[in-house]
């Protein structure tokens, strides 16, 4: 969902809603949004087919203090709240988490989310309204409007591949409106720290996306890139510059929690899902400072997170079992299954030798054994019991080898 503004922006039909009273009726524009974070999670748990009741957890944050928005929206919902706060860079880290608790049977289902107001977020970083005070060319637009994700386990031709939590760079900017160029630093750690870690080079992607850079911090990033020698090339978009219009009067761009969040859940995640886009990073940017530490003089901190979102053709015939410790192949799972009764059978031999073997560790290692042989023919529940077992089997070797220390 997306205000009156962004709403006539180049992203206009991707949007599931536009409101035209940015109020919402309501009586100021910190209640408006709440309103609207509010709608935002209950659309996207209705659109997904499931029930409020359905959903285990909610992540998100906002920009206001305390994250007075989505805790307020989670007052409504009744739901378990995690709180969040990475400023601009909230959805990818509510999402990145969100994936995490999913992918180790900590929870089925699971909504991320997170917005932003424009006129709230003004009086709170910079100065009320009525001022009329005048922006910089360097200054960005926080948009009105955000989005939220279902992360379950439920069938879907999109998913998360990878997530990489960034680290807070400061290159000493102290400038409030110059944001992009405080962010950059950090957008460039984030995703060289990604694609190294999956050994993959930018061009692997469809998209690369960061959150709020705008046009300068875009054009910073891109240098600060072909300075550690990875060239950004047409593949590379920004979520501030392409949600509004070169018509439009917003300097820099869009900013915002919301920005990267509605970009997301609207043209984004419909490009994957029409397969049109196979692989995408979102570098979601947030700059971690508050109007107490402005004031004093200090610099502005920025953060990234980066979420590998990924096309799965076909995705009908994949197997979908439960995730048992992060392994989806049973053949996979079967070979690490065998390298940890290796690995414990080591340990329990060492400890033997130094006469100091448990004799539960033993019965462990005896089951789990029998437990590999009969692999191929054994049940799901089974399979769930095995693995379980080879983790308690470690656990006991572990803890054995820390005594004997």
């Amino acid at each position: 969902m997306v205000g009156p503004l962004e709403g006539k922006g180049p992203l206009k039909d991707y949007f599931d809603y536009v409101i035209k009273d940015d109020t919402l009726k309501e009586s100021s524009f910190e209640k408006s949004e709440r309103k609207l974070l509010l709608d935002i999670i209950t659309g996207a748990i209705q659109k997904s087919g499931l029930n409020i009741s359905d959903i285990q957890f909610f992540f998100g944050g906002d920009l206001l203090n305390q994250i007075v928005s989505s805790s307020f929206t989670a007052r409504e919902l009744s739901l378990p709240f995690i709180g969040l706060y990475s400023a601009c860079a909230t959805m990818t880290e509510s999402l990145a988490l969100a994936s995490i608790f999913v992918d180790n049977n900590l929870a089925e289902n699971v909504v991320a989310g997170t917005c932003t107001h424009f006129s709230s977020a003004e009086r709170q970083y910079r100065f009320p309204l009525e001022l009329g005070n005048q922006r910089p060319p360097t200054a960005q637009w926080t948009i009105t409007g955000g989005g939220a994700s279902i992360i379950s386990k439920r069938k879907s031709n999109i998913r998360i591949n990878s997530v990489t939590f960034g680290k807070v760079v400061d290159f000493g900017i102290s400038d409030i409106n110059n944001m992009g160029a405080a962010m950059a630093p950090s957008a460039c750690d984030s995703i060289l720290t990604h694609i190294k870690n999956r050994n993959l080079k930018s061009e692997d992607y469809d998209m690369i996306l960061t959150g709020d850079l705008g046009k300068l911090g875009s054009e910073i990033l891109i240098d600060l890139m072909e300075h550690n020698g990875v060239v950004l090339g047409k593949n590379y978009s920004d979520c501030g510059c392409m949600i509004f219009d070169k018509t439009e009067r917003v300097f820099m761009g869009g900013s915002g929690a919301g920005c990267s969040a509605s970009v997301l859940n609207s043209y984004l995640l419909k490009k994957l899902k029409n397969g049109e886009f196979k692989r995408v990073l979102l570098v979601s940017t947030g700059a971690l400072m508050s109007t107490t530490t402005s004031q004093q003089g200090d610099t502005i901190p920025g953060i990234a997170h980066a979420v590998e979102l990924e096309y799965v053709p076909n995705f009908k015939k994949q197997n979908v079992d439960s995730v048992v410790f992060g392994v989806k192949n049973e053949n996979v799972k079967n070979t690490k299954i065998k390298k940890n009764f290796k690995k414990s059978e080591k340990i329990a031999q060492k400890l033997k030798n130094n006469g100091k073997n448990s004799a539960i560790l033993e019965k462990n290692l005896k089951n789990s054994n029998v437990s590999s042989k009969n692999s191929n023919t054994s049940s799901p529940s089974s399979k769930q019991k095995k693995t379980n077992l080879t983790m308690q089997t470690l656990d006991s070797a572990n803890k054995s080898k820390r005594r004997e220390k």
